[in-house]
């Protein structure tokens, strides 16, 4: 595993998620196209939220102990029960900023870590230390494209009553 390409990943995509979102507004941070679906201000309470409570803490117990139990995480229930949308932007981005580069430094310390070691889930079956590292980036380009999709439909309705077709095929 190219442990060095994925710090380099996780870096990058935290500068590109702080630029898509520092930009903007309060107004458009809440803004939803649908009641159902998540504010740019939830998606980054959700990535710091994951940053601390899944992606390094499960990847830190799977390469130290296995067999450990891992906390349990809900994200979705946390979108609402934690009030991700009452909370403001930058203070949210910087949260995740800086337990990013938490994650990072944790990562930079690695020595020789063995990504094969594997934790076992009830409903998936075997999840090693090497799946769990690439989900991380994997992770943030899911939701680096949610971003960017935001920025599109916000787009769409200042527009009104005119229309994007002109830009191309989305």
């Amino acid at each position: 595993m190219y442990l060095r390409y994925y710090i380099e990943r996780l870096t990058q995509q935290a500068i590109a998620i702080a630029q898509l979102v520092e930009v903007i507004g309060e107004e458009q941070a809440r803004w939803k196209p649908s009641p159902e679906e998540w504010s740019m201000l939830e998606v980054v309470n959700h990535l710091y939220d994951e940053e601390i409570e899944d992606f390094r803490i499960r990847l830190q117990l799977t390469l130290s102990d296995p067999e450990a139990a891992w906390p349990a995480n809900d994200p979705v229930a946390k979108v609402t029960e934690r009030n991700y949308n009452g909370r403001e932007l930058l203070p949210s981005l910087q949260n995740f900023l800086d337990e990013r580069e938490e994650s990072l430094e944790w990562l930079r310390e690695l020595n020789a870590p063995d990504w094969r070691n594997e934790h076992q889930i009830a409903d998936i079956g075997s999840l090693r230390a090497g799946d769990l590292l690439a989900s991380w980036v994997a992770h943030d380009l899911l939701h680096l494209r949610q971003l960017v999709e935001l920025h599109f439909a916000y787009q769409r309705q200042l527009a009104q009553p005119y229309s994007l077709d002109y830009a191309g095929d989305w």
